[in-house]
């Protein structure tokens, strides 16, 4: 049964990433046609073509390796522009390798189709066209998160006691019953028993989802209101130190990082919490599910979106520790990169844990929507072969037209970004060595969220 479920898993995530894939390119192609510009390909992958079918003029096919995908547009690249000297000397290897590139994206362009090229649209339209991507994979990451946040809900701490722990016990360190040196917890020592609700902290109303946090910055003797079986009562209980987790204003946990600032892992490849020494009651709070906000949502979007946008910056400085994973057999970290194998076994390991339907479809939608949150960003880079790249020509190319204009100049015409098609190369070759070295990790040392 866990195999099946496995297997269950990494299909439906198969599934998913190859729908954000396809959502992406549809979001160029329906707003490319909208212009006018021909798109004679609409496939999912690259390589080798598994199936396609032609409706009308565009071929529609899945393709062999799923690291992306691609709408082909006639005249991406503009023509060259004539060289006074083009015959009097030999065209350098840089220029080339542009030309070589230009030919390519007019391969399927046809007579009658010269006005359709995409070139020949306003820098506005291109862009549109070019956002419309990366854009459509932010739109379907708020539709999952949406639905997760306001939909689902997302597990917060309630004031009812789920759990009483018997002995003050320091964070990292585990026993098998109390002793002279780990007291007994205060909740144990006043009779708290699970079920029972806390009303009042110290004469401030128990909130949900900070009530932790109020008793963490409590101390000595402390007056609680304690709601059991319908019935209240008030007792006073000493509120103790003890050495716990650290803990942010938001209640997040807090990691311990070393002399350069980067996290510090376990033999496990876990991140490890700092510690600090807080009040301590000794009770665990049972979580419910509790739907957030609009402006809430809002909010949570907007931090995973920072969050995407710090791991792309840091994921140059990632590539030795993935090297190490894949070839020296040096521990994978829980927060190591993934590529497809890897999320895709992370689908089959949540989906083989039992857990509940509700929480298993709530991990399986944030990780999707953090995906295409990361394909978002990661197309934004104003870099060729990257959208982004697209985006930032035809940005460059408004900005010399109205300069042209102000300043009452002859219009300079399109951007040449086909000159930059060394650099794309170069990132292309780096992207995929990168993609080996995922596929390999996540092969042969696997990141698990469930140890």
């Amino acid at each position: 049964m866990v195999v099946l479920l496995t297997v269950v898993g990494i299909v439906l995530f198969v599934l998913g990433l190859l729908f954000s894939i396809a959502w992406h390119e549809l979001g160029h192609m329906s707003t490319a046609k909208m212009f006018g510009i021909k798109c004679t390909e609409f496939m999912v992958g690259f390589g080798k073509t598994l199936w396609s079918v032609r409706r009308g003029e565009t071929e529609y096919g899945i393709k062999a390796v799923p690291l992306g995908g691609f709408v082909r547009m006639v005249g991406m690249l503009p023509p060259a522009r004539q060289q006074k000297d083009a015959g009097a000397k030999k065209m350098s290897r840089w220029r080339a390798m542009a030309e070589d590139a230009r030919e390519a994206s007019y391969v399927d362009l046809a007579p009658e189709d010269q006005d359709r090229q995409f070139y020949q649209r306003a820098p506005w339209k291109r862009l549109i066209v070019m956002f419309a991507g990366p854009g459509m994979n932010l739109v379907l990451a708020v539709v999952l998160l949406a639905v997760l946040f306001m939909g689902i809900g997302v597990p917060k701490e309630t004031t009812r006691i789920g759990m009483v722990s018997e002995c003050v016990v320091p964070a990292g360190v585990s026993i098998s019953e109390c002793t002279d040196e780990y007291a007994p917890t205060p909740a144990f020592e006043a009779g708290l028993e699970p079920d029972d609700v806390i009303v009042s902290i110290g004469g401030e109303p128990a909130r949900s989802g900070t009530v932790s946090q109020q008793l963490r910055q409590s101390l000595g003797s402390t007056e609680f209101v304690i709601e059991r079986d319908g019935e209240r009562f008030t007792t006073d209980i000493d509120i103790v130190e003890n050495e716990l987790p650290a803990r942010d204003a938001d209640g997040n946990v807090v990691y311990e990082t070393d002399d350069q600032g980067d996290l510090v892992y376990d033999d496990q490849g876990r991140r490890v919490a700092a510690t600090e020494v807080v009040g301590f009651l000794g009770v665990v709070f049972v979580n419910e599910r509790q739907g957030l906000t609009v402006g809430e949502s809002v909010s949570e979007v907007g931090s995973m979106l920072v969050n995407v946008g710090e791991a792309i910056i840091a994921l140059p400085s990632r590539v030795p520790e993935v090297f190490g994973a894949a070839f020296l057999g040096e521990q994978r970290t829980e927060d190591s990169p993934v590529g497809i194998v890897g999320i895709s076994r992370i689908g089959g390991e949540i989906m083989s844990q039992g857990l509940p339907v509700i929480d298993t479809v709530a991990i399986m939608l944030s990780i999707l929507a953090s995906v295409n949150l990361f394909l978002f960003a990661f197309n934004m880079l104003p870099i060729l072969p990257l959208d982004g790249g697209h985006m930032a020509g035809a940005i460059w190319e408004s900005i010399k037209k109205w300069t042209a204009r102000l300043f009452k100049r002859p219009d300079p015409g399109p951007v040449d970004v086909a000159l930059l098609t060394p650099v794309a190369y170069v990132i292309v070759a780096c992207f995929l060595v990168f993609s080996v070295i995922l596929l390999v990790a996540d092969l042969v040392n696997p990141v698990k969220l469930f140890g």
